[in-house]
């Protein structure tokens, strides 16, 4: 079993992990025709920052100020999808599983941390985002699911 980590350091990847979530999400924004489908996405990079807003709260009760510059955020081809031809070739279907598999990662992202945590309010916080992310996934295999109905 690895080393455990104070929970600032957990509530400092999960703010980072919720900022990458927010630049994925209007990256794809940017990368779909219909407004009706972009207005999702950045409906969803919207909820991330509202998520990470709270954990940044978490942060502050623990006594600490996060700096920028301590956030430990993957560079943006690590998450983003680029404007490679088979990016931009991606049809609703692919874009929609591509939202699925990234909702399903955060909640586990969640789910796995929850149990190294010590404080139960930050727990408390924690589990409500993983449920966050679940609703979003939701959303996504709904949606999906409908797609599947017109065809």
């Amino acid at each position: 079993m690895g080393k455990v980590k104070p929970d600032e350091d957990i509530l400092a990847f999960a703010i980072a992990r919720e900022v990458e979530a927010n630049r994925f999400y209007l990256a794809l924004a940017k990368r779909v025709a219909s407004s009706e489908i972009r207005k999702v996405f950045e409906e969803l990079a919207e909820e991330e920052l509202e998520h990470k807003a709270r954990l940044e709260l978490e942060f502050v009760k623990t006594g600490r100020v996060l700096p920028e510059g301590e956030l430990v955020v993957l560079p943006e081809h690590e998450y983003i999808v680029s404007d490679t031809d088979a990016a931009l070739d991606m049809d609703y279907k692919d874009i929609l599983m591509l939202g699925i598999e990234k909702e399903d990662a955060a909640f586990r992202t969640y789910v796995d941390i929850v149990a190294q945590v010590r404080d139960e309010q930050t727990r408390e916080v924690l589990l409500a985002l993983a449920q966050e992310e679940v609703k979003h996934k939701l959303r996504f295999e709904t949606e999906y699911d409908m797609l599947l109905k017109k065809d």
